[in-house]
């Protein structure tokens, strides 16, 4: 595989937020950290977190403070986990702007595992081969992930294309796809990557 790690790739979200947060070693960082060459591979979802989070640590650290071990990861959790309340996600933000950092620029720089996805195989050209010791979970939600990549690609491509023609008018935009199961039986919906990490719905616990 050629070295595409120099530098990052500006032409997607994740090279230009590395890029533009100077976050270097983290980007010449990524493709091992995917493929588990120094130790155990990195999720594409924990990815996400990691940069986000120093992206977080970045900005609070250009705005003057000097962010304590583990408060950037606080702060991320508070800001984006389902399970925060809306009070405590806004005394957050209001903490983050009170120190000067622009917590809607902050969040619109914040990269999706689908992004990371993209970036490492298209952008880094880095390929994650699977083999019949694979884990059949992992196997498939890799194949669903490259299918939900070029749907995304497909789809930027069209809306930059039209609004290039002035047939839309949109801004600066992100593409997410985002792929759930609702299972009939027990009535519960999972997100794609978090069904497969569990083993399946909750029938199988009913049952056990």
């Amino acid at each position: 595989m050629a070295d595409n790690t120099a530098s990052p790739h500006t032409n997607y979200k994740v090279g230009k937020v590395l890029s533009e947060y100077d976050l270097l070693d983290l980007h010449a960082e990524l493709p091992d950290l995917w493929l588990g060459e120094s130790g155990e591979a990195t999720s594409l979802r924990d990815l996400a977190d990691e940069i986000n989070i120093a992206v977080l640590r970045q900005a609070m650290e250009r705005a003057g403070t000097d962010p304590l071990e583990g408060e950037a990861e606080n702060a991320y959790r508070l800001l984006t986990d389902d399970d925060v309340s809306a009070g405590v996600r806004t005394q957050q933000r209001n903490r983050l702007e009170r120190a000067g950092i622009d917590v809607d620029q902050l969040q619109s720089d914040f990269v999706t595992h689908q992004a990371v996805y993209t970036y490492l195989t298209n952008g880094l050209g880095v390929s994650k081969e699977t083999t019949d010791e694979t884990e059949p979970l992992e196997k498939h939600e890799e194949r669903i992930q490259r299918l939900r990549s070029r749907t995304v690609a497909v789809m930027e491509n069209s809306l930059s294309e039209l609004r290039e023609a002035g047939h839309l008018s949109l801004g600066s935009f992100d593409t997410i796809v985002d792929l759930r199961v609702y299972c009939q039986d027990c009535e519960t919906q999972y997100d794609l990557g978090e069904l497969l990490r569990r083993g399946g719905c909750d029938c199988e616990r009913e049952d056990t």
